[in-house]
C-alpha cells in the first residue's frame, strides 16, 4: 500500500516593498537570498504572521496587503513547505533587530531581486508582483 500523502508545513512570508525597491535577507546560515517568512503562528492570520517574521528577521515594519501575491513550495530537511506570500509596504526599517547578527539585509531593485532570489518559484511571484518581463 502506498504511503499516505503528507500535507506541507504552512508558512507565510512577505515581499518587502520600499517605494519601488525590494528588501531581501539571507537565509540563516547561508548566503541564499530570500524573503522574510516562517510558520504561521498560532492565533495569527497568515498576513499578520508574515509581518511578525519581517520584524524579527529583517527589522521591517509596515502594512501587509490583504491579497496574496502567490504561493511557492520548497523542501528542507526532507519536509515540504508551502509559503503564502504577501506584499509588505515598509513604513519603518529598524537599524537594530532580533536577527541582525544572523542575516544580511539588502535593498535592491525588483530586477536585482529576481536575479538574487534563491527559489525559482519565488522569482516568478516577485516578477509578477512588479509586472516585470523576465
Amino acid at each position: 500500500m502506498a504511503g499516505r500523502l503528507k500535507r506541507p508545513f504552512r508558512q507565510s512570508g512577505v515581499i518587502p516593498v520600499l517605494e519601488d525597491r525590494v528588501v531581501l535577507i539571507t537565509a540563516r546560515g547561508s548566503d541564499h537570498w530570500i524573503i522574510p517568512k516562517g510558520y504561521v503562528a498560532r492565533g495569527f492570520s497568515a498576513p499578520d504572521s508574515a509581518a511578525k517574521e519581517a520584524y524579527e528577521e529583517a527589522g521591517l515594519l509596515g502594512s501587509v496587503g490583504a491579497e496574496s501575491a502567490g504561493e511557492y513550495r520548497y523542501r528542507k530537511f526532507g519536509k515540504l513547505f508551502s509559503v503564502q506570500v504577501y506584499p509588505l509596504f515598509i513604513e519603518t526599517m529598524l537599524e537594530e533587530w532580533d536577527e541582525m547578527h544572523e542575516r544580511k539585509r539588502r535593498i535592491v531593485s525588483p530586477r536585482e531581486a529576481f536575479d538574487m532570489l534563491y527559489h525559482a518559484d519565488l522569482k516568478t511571484i516577485v516578477s509578477g508582483f512588479f509586472g516585470m518581463d523576465r
